[in-house]
């Protein structure tokens, strides 16, 4: 079978520099896993940086332009991977679905305001050409067998959810929000299967380079979903000024505990208590998650997926990250 001639919008970091890093289960980028897959063929890469554009030649041995228009036209991609600033992938979406491209995987968030989000969406919806957004925890092992842990109800009902966010020093709260936050906020959606709305904002306000900001909210039942989704409340903690990152959620459930985050995989169930007769505590019974995630990995298959079956809807749809945005939005808005 021919491969899939796939392109690169974008060639930074998550386009293809954080292969650099020793310490990434790989494949980490998105020219990564367009190589490692089987089925695909790295075409071409486009970018305004001409240092970029050197780089990313000399590692996947591809043309690269720097213009993207004409990348598109020369190569005619079948899928187009957009890992730009969030600004201008609504413009790269329009003019990939012009020269033919089938589908358009783009960096989070879908885009940088509401309507662009919109926009992009309206594409897919009128059949112009397929959006995936990279929220990648819906892709990565991990998260997908603790979606399934949680839908099973091996620890319960869920009853609540705590996320906690930090990522840095002295970086603005609302950088990390639409930054980082995007993703923790999909995580959520993506395991509960509930619509993220956010309520009330407390702490320090999201302009700031330090303290800590308290996000309430709750997970509600999406369109359609009848009673198969229990709403739950959500709390959100992005803080400043700590010299690690911080990336997780904790499901608490009436019979166990589920946390889960960068470098956690942490399952508590209930037991009588060892310290309280007639009581029952939390005891730990797994810690950590083995073997590869395959997050970038898997992404890249659910394009190929989509490719070949047009009846296919992506694990990450443009919906996904248009309620995403709506979430970001409402708690940018919201006076303290």
């Amino acid at each position: 079978m021919e491969k899939i001639p796939v392109a690169v919008i974008g060639l930074g970091r998550i386009a293809s520099l954080l292969e650099d890093d020793p310490l990434r289960e790989k494949p980490c980028t998105h020219a990564g896993a367009i190589a490692a897959n089987p089925e695909c063929s790295l075409a071409a890469g486009a970018d305004t940086d001409g240092e970029r554009r050197e780089l990313f030649s000399e590692r996947w041995n591809c043309p690269v332009y720097g213009d993207a228009e004409t990348m598109l036209a020369e190569h005619r991609p079948r899928i187009l991977h957009i890992a730009t600033h969030p600004d201008s992938h609504a413009h790269y979406c329009r003019l990939a679905a012009l020269h033919g491209t089938e589908i358009c995987v783009c960096e989070k968030p879908l885009a940088d305001t509401l309507g662009r989000s919109r926009a992009i969406a309206q594409l897919h919806n009128h059949r112009k050409i397929k959006i995936i957004t990279n929220h990648e925890r819906r892709y990565s092992e991990d998260y997908i067998q603790a979606k399934s842990l949680l839908d099973s109800r091996a620890l319960g009902e869920p009853l609540s959810v705590k996320a906690v966010l930090y990522m840095g020093k002295t970086r603005r709260l609302l950088d990390v929000l639409w930054h980082d936050g995007t993703h923790l906020a999909d995580a959520a959606m993506f395991l509960s299967g509930g619509v993220l709305k956010h309520e009330r904002r407390t702490g320090t306000r999201l302009t700031e380079r330090e303290g800590t900001a308290y996000l309430t909210g709750r997970l509600e039942p999406p369109p359609g979903a009848g009673d198969k989704v229990k709403p739950l409340p959500f709390l959100m903690e992005v803080g400043a000024g700590r010299d690690h990152i911080v990336f997780e959620l904790e499901f608490s459930c009436s019979e166990g505990r589920l946390r889960i985050g960068n470098g956690i995989f942490e399952v508590w169930k209930s037991v009588p208590s060892p310290y309280a007769e007639g009581f029952r505590s939390l005891k730990k019974e797994r810690e950590g998650f083995a073997g590869k995630t395959g997050y970038f990995s898997n992404m890249v298959a659910d394009a190929v997926l989509c490719l070949r079956n047009p009846s296919l809807e992506p694990r990450s749809s443009a919906q996904d990250g248009i309620r995403v945005i709506e979430y970001l939005n409402s708690v940018q808005r919201w006076k303290q």
